[in-house]
């Protein structure tokens, strides 16, 4: 491409927003932050980030009127990238505060971490706070161009949920990692849509070198 890709990081009030814009800066991404439903139709890629309540993150959008350009840009093939809560919302649904419908671009819902016993006869802490590594479900070369595809399996990333998405189909699940003694995905890809658990705008250098790989699925490159 002879312009660098316009990429829109979708508000909606309960992104972290500004860790996302830096590390976007960083890898050399041509981000910005909107709320504008046009800005995003008009993007060639678009990173939905998010902190917090999928109800309340599914109304803002809703009332925003961004859930259509963000289906519109998904059925066009644009690149789009959920990150944490972000990554929740391309779901069908979940399950926290009651059920609310998702924007149901990956099949699978949302549920809460299960309680897990831990030391001193106390259930690990929700949220899951902390750095865990992310291992691919499949062999060979799952990653291959998606975000991960220059991480290395084993990798370190910082979390902080307290609900994890389920995809129905095995083939959208791209990473895992462990909440104790049960895995939960980490991370889901189908095409041109991708979703990450993890934060890796808080990852350090393992986490920009993913969003230098999301700037080159931006630009058609191989990742």
């Amino acid at each position: 491409m002879s312009k660098s890709p316009k990429v829109a990081i979708i508000d909606f009030d309960l992104g972290n927003l500004f860790s996302v814009a830096q590390a976007c800066l960083k890898a050399g991404i041509d981000a910005a932050i909107t709320t504008d439903p046009k800005a995003v139709a008009a993007a060639d890629a678009l990173i939905l980030p998010g902190v917090g309540g999928f109800p309340k993150a599914m109304e803002s959008l809703n009332r925003r009127g961004l859930v259509a350009p963000i289906k519109d840009a998904a059925a066009t093939g644009k690149p789009i990238v959920g990150i944490c809560l972000g990554m929740q919302l391309l779901m069908e649904s979940s399950t926290e505060f009651g059920s609310t419908p998702g924007l149901g671009l990956i099949e699978g819902s949302v549920v809460k971490l299960p309680e897990i016993a831990g030391p001193n006869d106390r259930n690990l802490p929700i949220p899951n706070v902390g750095w865990s590594p992310v291992a691919p479900v499949r062999n060979g070369l799952p990653w291959k161009g998606t975000p991960l595809g220059e991480t290395a399996p084993g990798a370190m990333f910082y979390f902080v949920h307290s609900f994890f998405v389920k995809p129905k189909r095995v083939q959208d699940e791209l990473a895992q990692t462990a909440f104790g003694t049960t895995t939960i995905c980490a991370a889901v890809g189908r095409d041109n849509i991708f979703g990450m658990q993890f934060h890796p705008e808080r990852s350090g250098t393992t986490g920009l070198n993913v969003y230098k790989t999301i700037d080159r699925i931006t630009r058609g490159q191989p990742a």
